[in-house]
């Protein structure tokens, strides 16, 4: 056969395999709607595969960071929260004037709150829930996440007092007075409106009777009955003032 025949059906049979193909610029969106097709599944990790084939083919802007979020939801969906905070915060990075930066806030807050454990654990997912949320809230005080967000961050802070109480209640066990002390003060100026306050002045009140400070430990009984006048802890104050005074 002569080379220029080869030749001929070789441009043929390219130009026909060309044909048959997907154009390589609808490959990333059909890759992406697979992806979505996988979430929607809740098969997450084969979503995840799907969503960084369309980010690494850079086929366009919009697509890559939609599939750039979407890999973020996958592991926030399949509960992976310390992979889905930092796959939100590399969004925010990227993207920080993106129509979606309000929503992958609100998930990178929400990434960290659901990592909240016990008291006796450690506090890094609160410290960093207040963080976000108190950021949200300042940025964005007309989104839709705005009540959620504030209901969170209110029960965050909650925590986080109660982990001050906690702490404080070691110290007096242990007869730490002064440890006791300072960190139920710094708690009164840190969560200065919280309702769970009648146990810190019952407890700073305590302390400062078994430290030999009988009026400072009265002022704060009279603080916690006057803030305080249904509070449970009312009775305990009376039974340690009748038994040390």
């Amino acid at each position: 056969m002569p080379d220029s025949i080869k030749i001929i059906i070789a441009l043929l049979l390219a130009g026909l395999t060309g044909c048959a193909s997907v154009p390589i610029e609808t490959q990333p969106a059909a890759i992406y709607k697979d992806g979505e097709a996988f979430y929607a599944s809740k098969r997450y990790d084969d979503a995840i595969a799907q969503y960084r084939k369309v980010h690494d083919a850079y086929a366009s802007t919009e697509l890559s960071s939609s599939a750039e979020l979407r890999i973020a939801d996958a592991y926030f969906e399949s509960e992976r929260y310390i992979e889905a905070s930092s796959e939100y915060t590399q969004f925010r990075k990227l993207h920080p004037t993106h129509a979606q930066a309000p929503y992958s806030l609100y998930r990178l807050g929400l990434s960290n709150y659901n990592q909240i454990t016990g008291l006796d654990r450690d506090q890094t997912p609160q410290k960093n829930s207040v963080i976000f949320f108190e950021e949200f809230l300042s940025k964005y005080p007309k989104s839709e996440y705005f009540v959620d967000v504030t209901v969170k961050l209110e029960e965050v802070r909650h925590q986080q007092l109660q982990y001050e109480q906690y702490i404080a209640r070691f110290y007096y066990r242990t007869e730490k007075y002064d440890s006791a002390i300072k960190r139920l003060e710094d708690a009164l100026i840190t969560f200065p409106k919280s309702t769970l306050h009648d146990e810190t002045w019952y407890l700073l009140g305590a302390c400062r009777i078994k430290s030999g400070s009988p009026d400072k430990a009265r002022t704060a009984f009279n603080k916690l009955s006057t803030d305080f006048p249904e509070s449970k802890y009312i009775y305990e104050a009376s039974k340690l003032l009748e038994k040390h005074y």
